[in-house]
């Protein structure tokens, strides 16, 4: 018999729970023995509830019970989450934990850990919720050297510019519906200015550079200044607009970025609506792949932690995941990125072209018809150092939008 402690009984922990019960059986198969949850660590009580029998209130008792063998972390946050998954590796204890936050800070130091004592620190749920993601790239990928990962990571965005997109909604308006449905918090500020997404993006740069990728370092840009009219020109130019988390290997440089960005018709992730996720990866021998699925909720974020549970289960006395090294990897720097740039200006785009195109060369012009006072232009490839030299000419630009193409190359 394997034992496990949970530590937090919110949304994901009481996932969790209800998961090893409803496949007990079927996971027992795989393990090769029974896994049995020993403890549930939460400070508050749940009467009537069948884990108010395995409730404890202090860590001190799982820490000391050399029957658990893995932990669980579910508690999110920094602390005291950090100070408890490091005391379980330190005491040999494999974990499994959702918690961004912590594997986006500290993940380094409690892989180094992990191999140390030869158990595992594993952490699928922490990035894409219910899409296995980051197995795939610790083994059926290790062939590949990743030359691009570019994802929706964020499930209340992708709803809400879903929603902006096909029913012109406003983004005060979808911010409510997404608030009202659930999918938004009170405070949304961690999803619409692009936080959330950042921190899962380093995760993913860390892996596939195997250095640490600081989340204060990728430049990051929230959804907040879409407005329904960028949303038209989308359409009028068959593309989208999306959330994008993108980090692309350019040398020995990594450039990562979180931004809004236009996606052609012909991109894979141009169809992922709603509150769906999906992260599409470039290998240099396997090409193009996409993984695609729930990327929050209760049983499919559950399920990738009870996944790493039957991982380790099988694993208690050997280290299986890839280590990323502590030193700081130095990103490419932002202005040194190439991309195109969709801008929209004030103005008329006939008495106007001559003299934009004088700038920053031959560029595509979109009008609508019904906006007199503006129009807008795709310009070509270019550095963004060079982009911001040629708008600075402009002051009447009123919204840049990047384009994102499917190309790994820069």
């Amino acid at each position: 018999m394997v034992n496990i402690a949970v530590l937090g009984y919110g949304t994901v922990g009481s996932g969790v729970v209800e998961v090893l019960d409803t496949n007990r059986e079927c996971i027992s198969q795989r393990v090769g023995e029974e896994v049995r949850v020993k403890y549930v660590l939460d400070l508050r009580d749940f009467p009537g509830d069948p884990v108010q029998n395995i409730l404890v209130h202090n860590f001190e008792e799982i820490i000391r019970d050399e029957d658990v063998k893995i932990v669980v972390e579910v508690m999110g946050g920094i602390e005291p989450a950090y100070t408890f998954v490091k005391r379980s590796l330190l005491a040999g204890k494999s974990v499994a934990t959702s918690n961004k936050a912590l594997v986006a800070k500290h993940g380094a130091e409690l892989l180094s850990i992990a191999k140390e004592k030869q158990i595992n620190f594993l952490f699928e749920a922490s990035v894409g919720g219910g899409i296995p993601i980051i197995r795939p790239l610790n083994s059926s990928m290790t062939a590949d050297e990743i030359e691009e990962i570019t994802g929706i990571l964020n499930g209340t965005t992708n709803y809400m510019l879903t929603k902006m997109f096909y029913e012109g909604a406003g983004y005060e308006e979808v911010l409510r519906q997404a608030q009202k449905n659930g999918y938004a918090e009170k405070n949304p500020e961690a999803d619409v200015e692009g936080y959330d997404a950042c921190r899962k993006i380093a995760i993913l740069s860390s892996l596939i550079s195997g250095h640490q990728v600081d989340f204060e370092d990728i430049y990051t840009e929230g959804i907040t200044e879409i407005t329904e009219r960028d949303m038209e020109y989308a359409k009028q130019m068959q593309m989208t607009i999306k959330l994008l988390a993108s980090s692309r290997r350019n040398g020995e440089c990594l450039s990562a970025i979180v931004a809004p960005c236009l996606l052609e018709n012909t991109h894979p992730l141009f169809g992922v609506n709603g509150v769906f996720n999906a992260i599409f990866v470039h290998g240099n021998v396997l090409g193009d792949a996409m993984f695609y699925g729930s990327g929050a909720g209760k049983l499919p974020t559950a399920s990738a932690v009870v996944a790493d549970v039957v991982e380790e289960a099988k694993n208690l006395n050997r280290n299986v995941m890839t280590m990323w090294k502590s030193d700081k990897l130095k990103l490419q720097d932002k202005g040194d990125t190439i991309r195109r740039f969709f801008v929209r200006i004030a103005g008329n785009a006939e008495a106007m072209k001559t003299y934009i195109e004088s700038i920053f060369g031959p560029v595509r012009l979109v009008v609508l018809p019904d906006a007199e006072e503006e129009f807008g232009f795709l310009t070509g490839r270019m550095t963004e150092r060079t982009y911001e030299e040629c708008a600075a000419k402009f002051p009447n630009i009123i919204h840049m939008i990047r384009m994102q193409e499917q190309t790994a190359a820069e």
